[in-house]
């Protein structure tokens, strides 16, 4: 009689276990990835330089190669799906994909209900001149001097608390042909797309003179609760930027190291 108490003790024991593995499994994200052996990659595919097709219609950009990076580092395939950036956070939230890659600002409302790896890219505002200005050094030269922005855009604010006047303009290609053909002194635009159009045409005669202290960063975005894979993204990230491998994608895409 003890021995069959026994018995069927050790299977109700068994199975509790192999039910609590269960429920820790359907819990751990990383732990499904990895049996699955694929990372879902969430990203837009028309977001140049950072997610694009090029010419031949691969997907690309600096985006796409950290992803990719990423689940190579984790032992996985990156499976990347496309969706139009209204739809992004959205698509995270249906779990059609792990992970979001598209350089996604973090901000304190985002991370009230998504989780962020660490920081990959930073990035601030910058102030863009003409070569040969040599009048422009900082962003309180800016009082009284013309510059070309969008009017209703965070740069149009920034240029006008310097006390410059504001060119309308419609975007930031507009805005360097204005400084090209010297009709403006100035215009304030992000870092990395200034960096980007620096590297399609470094024969363009306009430079950076300055950086303003406010910058932003952005991180690959998870649903809440991906903690294992936080970490283990976070690791990968870290061994990347460790071993030159992050250097090395970030000066193809912009000329210099944009982590920081």
């Amino acid at each position: 009689m003890k021995k069959w108490l026994l018995m069927i003790a050790l299977f109700i024991i068994g199975v509790l276990l192999t039910g609590c593995g269960q429920n820790e499994k359907e819990n751990d994200l990383f732990a499904q990835i990895k049996e699955k052996g694929e990372l879902k990659i969430g990203t837009e595919g028309t977001y140049p330089p950072f997610t694009f097709h090029d010419e031949t219609g691969e997907l690309t950009g600096f985006d796409v190669e950290i992803a990719k990076e990423v689940a190579k580092r984790l032992g996985v395939k990156p499976v990347f799906v496309e969706t139009q950036w209204d739809a992004m956070f959205a698509g995270l939230d249906a779990k059609r994909f792990d992970m979001i890659a598209n350089q996604v600002g973090i901000r304190p409302d985002r991370q009230e209900k998504y989780d962020f790896s660490d920081p990959y890219i930073t990035s601030a505002a910058v102030l863009v001149v003409h070569k040969e200005n040599q009048q422009l050094k900082s962003f309180d030269d800016l009082k009284g001097k013309k510059a070309a922005q969008s009017m209703t855009s965070n740069y149009a604010d920034l240029a006008r608390s310097y006390g410059a006047e504001v060119v309308g303009v419609e975007g930031f290609n507009q805005a360097i042909e204005l400084l090209n053909s010297k009709r403006v002194d100035a215009t304030i635009n992000d870092k990395l797309s200034v960096l980007d159009f620096l590297k399609q045409k470094p024969d363009a005669p306009i430079q950076i003179v300055a950086t303003h202290d406010d910058a932003s960063q952005s991180g690959l975005m998870f649903r809440k609760g991906s903690d294992t894979l936080v970490e283990a993204v976070n690791k990968a990230l870290k061994e990347m930027m460790e071993d030159g491998t992050y250097a090395k994608i970030s000066e193809k895409w912009f000329g210099e190291d944009v982590s920081k």
